[in-house]
């Protein structure tokens, strides 16, 4: 396998610890260790019976558990906790493809997405979501893309970077289309519990027997340090990926697993603070695209945290967002890092302060280039 580079990571690695400002990010804001020993009832001595010896390979039974009750359908046989939902990704994808193997995938995309079956040396076909119909997914062009030869449809709704999401009914729809095909259907859905308008969708691993789901605590439950995400699939899949595994990290640490417990056990006092504050955040952002009508242009999010403007007097976006952080200490991600140089992605799920001193910057630096166009619709 020869992996590309990861451009967002890219990006993120020079800037992301020295911004005063981060309104880039994909995910909530994060929690202190004592803010959540206190919101999940993590005692000392909760800490001193922790053992350090090897976890299973599929991760603490408990875990797995507490997983499949809250996302799944209660069967922890079909549950793999991972470090991050990326370890995950990568097992599975590299568990189930082969050199030559065809790929739908959505686009733009995370990295990693698309990259690994690109290293692979898949042959991948984007499945392409357009600005110009508001990011909503065209199924008929899906339809079209799909053939005897795909062996895997790869998706991610609510999407990273554009914050547009599906109905229940699309999602059955996608998955019918996938089945029909014989292909597995890889089904990015770390972002399921921050949706805005409508319920989150069910977990789709429960909808087709070679659909396979991916969750975190990254995003929704601000735990982006305590790398912890977990997928659902026929078990003969995670089996094959346990099998890789062996040769990379093993397994999770006893003390991760046992603070992911909590984490997952309690999950709503986690989520209900952060998704009433991506709420607030949304709306604020929504004002701010408003009072900049002309130089910023967008489709509101319906999940997620990030949304995917244009602005269209900017001519050089990685230009403009070096500017941004030279200049105001204020990170941003160019499109370029999801080959849509014409677009950044915002991320709004941070402290409110600290979105509203972003956004000003942007302002700033927007009508240093160019005045508002009038009219603009």
């Amino acid at each position: 396998m020869r992996l590309p580079r990861a451009p967002l990571e890219d990006w993120l690695r020079d800037y992301y610890f020295t911004t005063s400002a981060d309104i880039s990010c994909s995910g909530t804001e994060a929690f202190s260790f004592g803010e959540l020993r206190e919101l999940l009832g993590i005692d000392v001595s909760d800490l001193d019976c922790i053992v350090f010896r090897d976890s299973a390979s599929l991760g603490m039974p408990a875990l797995r558990s507490a997983i499949a009750q809250r996302w799944g359908d209660g069967d922890p046989s079909r549950v793999m906790a991972t470090n991050g939902s990326s370890e995950a990704l990568f097992l599975v994808m590299t568990a189930l493809l082969a050199p030559g193997d065809e790929i739908v995938a959505i686009e733009p995309a995370y990295h990693s997405l698309v990259s690994i079956a690109d290293g692979i040396g898949c042959r991948i076909v984007p499945w392409s979501l357009e600005f110009e119909r508001g990011f909503e997914p065209d199924l008929d062009r899906l339809r079209s893309l799909l053939t005897p030869a795909t062996r895997m449809l790869v998706v991610n709704f609510p999407h990273n970077p554009t914050g547009i999401t599906v109905d229940a009914h699309t999602q059955r729809a996608i998955i019918e289309l996938a089945e029909n095909h014989g292909c597995y259907v890889v089904w990015d859905s770390v972002f399921a519990d921050l949706t805005y308008d409508a319920p989150p969708l069910p977990d789709a691993s429960q909808l087709g027997e070679q659909v396979i789901t991916f969750g975190s605590l990254s995003k929704s439950y601000g735990l982006p340090g305590l790398r912890v995400g977990w997928c659902f699939g026929p078990p003969e899949v995670l089996a094959q990926c346990m099998v890789l595994r062996d040769y990379t990290t093993l397994a999770l640490s006893p003390l991760i697993e046992l603070v992911a417990l909590r984490a997952v056990e309690a999950g709503d006092r986690l989520l209900h603070p952060r998704i009433t504050q991506a709420r607030r955040n949304l709306d604020l952002l929504s004002g701010w695209v408003l009072q900049n009508e002309g130089r910023v242009e967008w489709v509101r999010p319906r999940g997620g945290v990030t949304a995917f403007p244009r602005f269209p007097d900017v001519m050089d976006m990685n230009g403009f967002c070096h500017r941004l952080m030279h200049e105001h200490g204020t990170l941003l991600v160019p499109g370029t890092c999801f080959d849509r140089p014409q677009h950044v992605r915002l991320g709004f799920g941070g402290p409110t302060e600290e979105l509203q001193r972003g956004l000003a910057a942007v302002s700033q630096l927007l009508a240093s280039i160019s005045p508002a166009r009038q009219g603009r619709t």
